[in-house]
């Protein structure tokens, strides 16, 4: 019996796969469970027309966050922390307190976006990572000066 896939299934296949499986499987296991229903030119119809509206918005999202990380790029953050003679910050500035800058200026991104590759524990300019989308990432300059 043929069926389309709603959930992943471990040894069968992913959500949205086309599979053959057994009369037996499929009634009593997958069409029980709502994890597959029986495959028709109807269903095929529903999950094509499904699929390409899953395209769509994607598509949307990227360009959403392709234009945000335009506006982004432009900003600079600057953090103001008290250091020592070496130059070494009493402190570090954290993944939150960027996304909290960032909020302020008007942009929402959930700091699990915002990639530290090290700890940003040093006057200067820094470089972080931003991770809109799986397909938008930039850097953006982090700026640490001297709290007098």
């Amino acid at each position: 019996m043929k069926v389309i896939l709603l959930k992943d299934v471990k040894g069968q296949g992913k959500c949205d796969d086309i599979i053959e499986v057994s009369d037996g499987y499929a009634n009593n296991y997958l069409l029980k469970n709502k994890l597959a229903v029986p495959y028709s030119k109807k269903s095929k119809e529903l999950l094509d027309n499904e699929l390409e509206l899953r395209q769509e918005k994607e598509k949307n999202k990227l360009a959403e966050c392709e234009a945000l990380a335009k506006e982004i790029k432009k900003e600079k953050l600057v953090f103001q922390l008290k250091a020592g003679n070496d130059g070494k910050t009493f402190g570090s500035v954290s993944s939150k307190q960027i996304q909290e800058q960032l909020k302020e200026l008007g942009y929402k991104i959930d700091k699990k976006a915002i990639h530290l590759n090290y700890i940003l524990d040093s006057l200067g300019t820094h470089k972080v990572e931003i991770e809109l989308h799986k397909k938008v990432k930039f850097d953006m300059d982090i700026i640490i000066k001297e709290k007098k």
